[in-house]
């Protein structure tokens, strides 16, 4: 897989040209998990001020995944038989994973950003190992996605999922557990080693401590403990008093907004348009600065820094579509969302498996760092892994549905209800509709057509005619379904399939 480097020269100012199809497609792979093609046609001549509002607004009044019977359920509430209680566990987790991914599917940016976040607050549910805890962390993210950052940091710190990962329930104001204080600066906040010393740690360990009261029947939700705080007196980037949890996080964003808009900005901007944003040759520094400084002046909400960002040139440059490789959970949904075919939650669940497969477990990444994404998704065992997988699904798409493959085909060829006569018109259509920039070189092209072509060929239909265009194939016959589901086999393993 070639590196792409950074060349976006473009700036942030707003985007005023009407989208088109492909720059219609980008924003909605990017904010989202991309999207049908009556969605992307009614997105064209749309001006990227309008969309964008529109979507940004839609994800801060979409509502948080539906509670589950047991969202605050603890150890009593489970059969006192251990693998009963085990089993119950196992089942709740898969509904509620089931359920997650199903609004990840549906809700275009809040879950996208939900999602996003869990990779940068991150918890694992194999350490605290608790299903209430995830919920009310799964609730967290949602709820706070595009709000704002500040209020966010404070209650994700508190969350019994959090105090249990990083060790909160264990800092005693007698005896200090430095672990989350340290996260809080070096991965939520500031950046590894940006502007922060050892003692601002230790000294925000303290302010942090009180968080230890677990309840003696198991899967309690954490309360405070005033007892167990540090009442002394704690100096944290200079500032000295005897500090609790909100004074830590006044303290922080009032002393170090730059840094903390900074790093978050850098994230966002990683996650939402390059990989690279230490680049030489474009102006992502630029990008970013400019960010950072609507974050700082909108108080630290997210929403603003994202209609921002979307409404971009910088966003809609050409340097910035097809540039980032896709996740596991991209693979797949960017296909359910693309085709638009009829998807059931078999066909979840199995995202879900063949994702973890690939390096990307729901609720439990590699370690408190996340998922590193991008190129880490690309090795020779997950290569293999990303095509069998996507294959296994449109093979299954194929056998519930084959005619569903026909629907797509038309669709994409005839946005406006008419059939074609031309293979060659309808696989270039389904080629440009599922590739960001379709393939790379006319070569390519003629061996993606080839294969759609391939089915009639062998039976004959088109050897009394050497005019392409006059071909006496369409897409109404019989076996034109299967030709569109081989194309798609055929660009499932293609290296421009895997980028977004």
């Amino acid at each position: 897989m070639e590196y792409f480097i950074n060349c976006n020269t473009s700036s942030l100012a707003v985007y005023t040209v009407p989208l088109d199809q492909q720059k219609a497609a980008h924003l909605y792979r990017r904010l989202g998990f991309s999207a049908s093609v009556d969605t992307i046609n009614a997105a064209v001549n749309q001006t990227a001020n309008t969309l964008v509002d529109s979507l940004v607004d839609q994800a801060l009044n979409a509502t948080t995944t539906t509670a589950p019977s047991w969202a605050d359920w603890n150890n009593s509430n489970y059969p006192a038989d251990d693998d009963q209680a085990s089993q119950l566990r196992r089942t709740q987790r898969q509904e509620w994973g089931l359920a997650y991914a199903n609004d990840m599917l549906n809700n275009n940016l809040r879950d996208r950003l939900s999602f996003f976040w869990s990779n940068h607050f991150v918890t694992e549910i194999d350490v605290y190992d608790c299903n209430s805890f995830l919920y009310h962390y799964v609730n967290c993210l949602q709820r706070n996605a595009l709000g704002n950052f500040k209020t966010f940091v404070e209650e994700i710190g508190l969350t019994s999922a959090m105090l249990y990962y990083l060790d909160g329930v264990y800092n005693n104001g007698n005896n200090p557990n430095e672990n989350y204080g340290r996260e809080l600066l070096e991965l939520f906040t500031l950046g590894e080693g940006n502007a922060y010393t050892e003692e601002d740690v230790i000294e925000t360990a303290k302010a942090l401590t009180g968080y230890v009261e677990r309840g003696e029947i198991g899967c309690e939700a954490v309360l405070f403990d005033a007892t167990k705080h540090d009442a002394g007196s704690k100096t944290i980037f200079g500032q000295t008093g005897n500090w609790n949890y909100q004074d830590v996080h006044d303290i922080l964003f009032a002393q170090r907004p730059n840094e903390i808009a900074g790093f978050i900005c850098r994230k966002l901007y990683e996650f939402f348009v390059h990989p690279d944003s230490k680049d030489q040759a474009g102006n992502a520094q630029t990008i970013i600065d400019g960010m950072a400084s609507t974050f700082i002046t909108n108080n630290f909400e997210i929403a603003p820094v994202l209609r921002q960002l979307f409404k971009s040139q910088h966003f809609f440059d050409d340097d910035a579509i097809g540039v980032i490789i896709k996740s596991p959970f991209d693979i797949y949904y960017n296909l359910f969302k693309e085709t638009n075919f009829t998807t059931t939650d078999t066909n979840i669940s199995e995202v879900i498996n063949y994702s973890s497969l690939l390096g990307q477990t729901l609720f439990d990444p590699f370690d408190v760092a996340g998922w590193q994404r991008d190129r880490s998704w690309i090795n020779t065992n997950f290569m293999i892994g990303r095509w069998l997988t996507v294959e296994s699904i449109l093979l299954a798409f194929y056998q519930s549905n084959e005619e569903q493959f026909r629907d797509f085909g038309v669709q994409v060829a005839a946005p406006n209800g008419a059939t074609t006569n031309d293979p060659a018109e309808v696989a270039r259509a389904i080629i440009d509709k599922i590739l960001p920039k379709g393939l790379l070189t006319t070569a390519d092209y003629d061996t993606a057509i080839g294969i759609f072509r391939d089915p009639y060929e062998d039976n004959g239909v088109y050897e009394d005619s050497p005019d392409p265009s006059n071909f006496s194939w369409n897409m109404m016959l019989p076996n034109a379904h299967n030709q569109v589901y081989l194309l798609l086999q055929h660009l499932g393993r293609q290296p421009e399939f895997q980028l977004k």
